[in-house]
């Protein structure tokens, strides 16, 4: 297997929103499709909190991506007729510089030393790439997805003008309390693990389960209620996939899947790095640009069009989230489609109900031809 990743070096020093700075910094990106004479036909992907830059095979690398189904010729993302690039976040150990990454003023992974870390920096990073890197003025279109959906307000914000359209997908204009509630108990789940050692786990000393608390709380939240119950019911185990005789073991067959869900994610991601993701997506609050106000925070925000997608069963960035930011939008003199869905698979519904996004997303960037 190939390595599609191509990489941007960051201006050094890079100064970060709450202070700090790092110096030879990057972050990683990938690309499907050409570039047209005009630099015209660009869209940038911004992801969720733990995908890598890797959204679609390519022929670099040609092992399916997180977005495999939306991407390619004639899809959703038409790279016949689109240059598509997907940038990793800046703080994300997926070939971006990260807590993970080693501090080349000591020689030693950053960990808790690795400034602290806004989506706005994730935002700065990823025009960086963009418009330095890749020499694109402006953006046809900017497509943020969950966390990633808060980075793209936060680079449309910060850089006025960067992109002529946008869609918004399964995001909210600030972290509601639910929201941080989990992320801050995913967050003392990992602390808590003895093998952290406030940041300074390595080899094979890693907070495993910290990380495999995390993990379930937040797939417990990226699916919703009518999903487990359609699923699993109150199905049990086998006798034989039960864990011996463990006292209080696991029973029902919900247990066993959010098990294996953490098992998978387990030693694939940096756990400081997910830290710093985290704690960022808690502190983004556009109303930061409008004296408090999230309605005059997104009146900054000047694209022609945009699409804006949620779910109703959506539990972690609620619909009224989703409509708050079409409404300032159009308020700012934006057209504005919002796209209600009733997919039954929660917040994870932009990963699953390819169908239905396909359509909207699809639809709405043939249209801008």
């Amino acid at each position: 297997m190939g390595d599609a990743r191509q990489y941007h070096d960051l201006s050094s020093p890079f100064a970060m929103k709450r202070g700090g700075e790092l110096h030879g910094a990057r972050v990683a990106y990938e690309t499907w499709g050409t570039l047209d004479a005009n630099r015209g036909n660009a869209i940038l992907i911004l992801t969720g909190l733990s995908p890598s830059a890797h959204a679609a095979a390519n022929a670099a690398d040609p092992t399916p991506g997180w977005w495999e189904a939306m991407i390619g010729p004639g899809r959703a993302f038409d790279t016949d007729r689109y240059f598509v690039i997907c940038v990793n976040s800046l703080g994300s150990d997926k070939g971006s510089t990260s807590p993970a990454s080693i501090d080349p003023r000591t020689g030693e992974p950053y960990r808790l030393t690795f400034p602290e870390l806004s989506l706005e920096d994730v935002a700065n990073a990823a025009h960086e790439a963009v418009h330095d890197g890749l020499g694109i003025a402006q953006l046809a279109c900017l497509v943020g997805c969950s966390m990633g959906g808060m980075s793209a307000l936060a680079y449309m914000v910060l850089h006025p003008g960067s992109a002529r359209t946008h869609i918004s997908v399964d995001t909210a204009p600030q972290a509601q309390p639910f929201a941080i509630a989990i992320r801050s108990l995913q967050r003392e789940a990992i602390r808590l693990d003895p093998n952290w050692r406030e940041g300074a786990y390595a080899g094979d000393v890693w907070p495993d389960h910290g990380m495999s608390i995390a993990r379930k709380l937040g797939v417990i939240t990226y699916r919703s209620a009518m999903e487990w119950n359609g699923r699993f019911a109150r199905i049990r185990l086998d006798a034989d996939e039960r864990e011996g005789n463990e006292p209080f073991g696991f029973e029902f067959q919900v247990e066993s899947y959010l098990e294996g869900h953490a098992r998978r994610f387990n030693r694939q991601f940096d756990p400081n790095a997910y830290l710093y993701l985290s704690r960022a997506s808690d502190w983004f609050d556009i109303s930061e640009y409008g004296d408090g106000n999230v309605m005059r925070g997104l009146s900054h925000i000047h694209v022609d069009r945009a699409m804006v997608i949620g779910v109703s069963t959506d539990i972690l960035f609620p619909l009224e989230q989703q409509e708050t930011i079409a409404k300032g939008l159009e308020a700012a003199g934006a057209r504005v489609e919002f796209v209600a869905l009733d997919s039954p698979q929660g917040h994870d519904a932009f990963l699953v109900d390819i169908e239905n996004y396909s359509r909207a997303i699809g639809g709405f960037l043939q249209s801008l031809l």
